[in-house]
């Protein structure tokens, strides 16, 4: 189970150069529960792109907060989770996740931006099943080795807004 969170580290790298935007800028269209789905025309393409997006922040630690965002590449071959993490996090542990108490594993920051550092992972069919199924999931950033902290996110809406994304 490990390997779907953590395995495709490389593959997302190559991706992530030539995938959307890291955020959504456009105009929210629909809620889902607690996902939104934003949508915006990037420039030099001749199709909207929508993703569903969760802005979320650490109970304890209100000033550490993540972007979750979920789409599918321009060619709509690929789903990718994205999460954009605050700058000051420990790159080299990455990101990790647990979904209703099960231990994904950890996938690398793919690069940092003036916003931000982001990881990335493909969606694949049991991880999709697992959000769309699951209830709350929990990333966890570092920020030394020993003290990570974990922020959580509602699944609450996922399989509709999933579902919906064109």
């Amino acid at each position: 189970m490990k390997a779907i969170f953590s395995g495709l580290a490389a593959a997302t790298a190559a991706l992530a150069l030539c995938a959307a935007p890291v955020a959504a800028q456009g105009v929210v269209k629909a809620q889902y529960g607690d996902w939104q789905m934003s949508c915006d025309t990037p420039l030099g393409a001749s199709f909207e792109q929508c993703a569903i997006i969760q802005n979320v922040a650490a109970e304890n630690q209100p000033n550490v907060g993540l972007s979750v965002i979920v789409l599918r590449t321009a060619d709509r071959e690929v789903q990718l989770l994205r999460v954009l993490a605050p700058l000051g996090v420990l790159l080299p542990n990455g990101l990790g996740l647990n979904v209703d108490g099960k231990d994904m594993g950890r996938v690398q920051f793919v690069r940092c931006l003036p916003n931000g550092c982001i990881a990335e992972v493909v969606l694949d069919p049991e991880l999709i099943q697992m959000l769309s199924t699951g209830t709350n999931a929990i990333f966890v950033v570092f920020k030394t080795p020993e003290e990570g902290i974990g922020i959580p996110v509602s699944l609450n809406g996922f399989k509709d807004g999933f579902e919906q994304l064109p």
